[in-house]
């Protein structure tokens, strides 16, 4: 089997093209898409730092990496959860909200491009197709399920 012709080929082409994207607008701010993704996912009234990984569907690890040099560039600030002492509320620096302006920005503007020159219907399509291969990865142990594949819910 060519690596052309597997679904996982062309999710990792598609998505390596758009990080390349983003990381190429976000260097002109001084950032990266990592930085610029956390601060799109970071709410007016903080959010608990546990929350935010899974939010991004980013590990632990790269995600500690990442606010660490987020509150280094002045972006965000950390305050304890007032009901909640345990938790770790982040917020944005107005340096923060900026960046996250500028992020939103370059999002959208890469959406109204793939919008302006993809048909809906195909877009539609597409979004269908992707959250059908998402619940089925959530809801399924693929390699459990040898010789057993179900087809009850397929798409056509």
């Amino acid at each position: 089997m060519k690596p052309e012709h597997t679904i996982d080929f062309h999710l990792r082409w598609l998505w390596q093209k758009i990080i390349r994207i983003y990381n190429q607008e976000a260097s002109k701010f001084g950032g990266t898409m990592s930085v610029g993704y956390a601060l799109l996912n970071i709410d007016k009234e903080g959010t608990p730092s546990t929350k935010l990984g899974p939010k991004m569907g980013m590990e632990s690890r790269s995600l500690t990496r990442t606010l660490k040099t987020m509150e280094e560039k002045g972006l965000i600030y950390k305050t304890q959860d007032e009901r909640d002492g345990r938790l770790v509320l982040l917020h944005l620096t107005d340096d923060g909200k900026k960046y996250r302006d500028t992020s939103r920005e370059v999002v959208l503007k890469l959406n109204e491009f793939v919008h302006q020159n993809i048909a809906q219907e195909k877009l539609e399509t597409f979004f269908e197709v992707s959250n059908r291969i998402n619940e089925l990865l959530d809801n399924s142990n693929i390699y459990e399920l040898e010789g057993s594949i179900s087809s009850t819910n397929k798409i056509d």
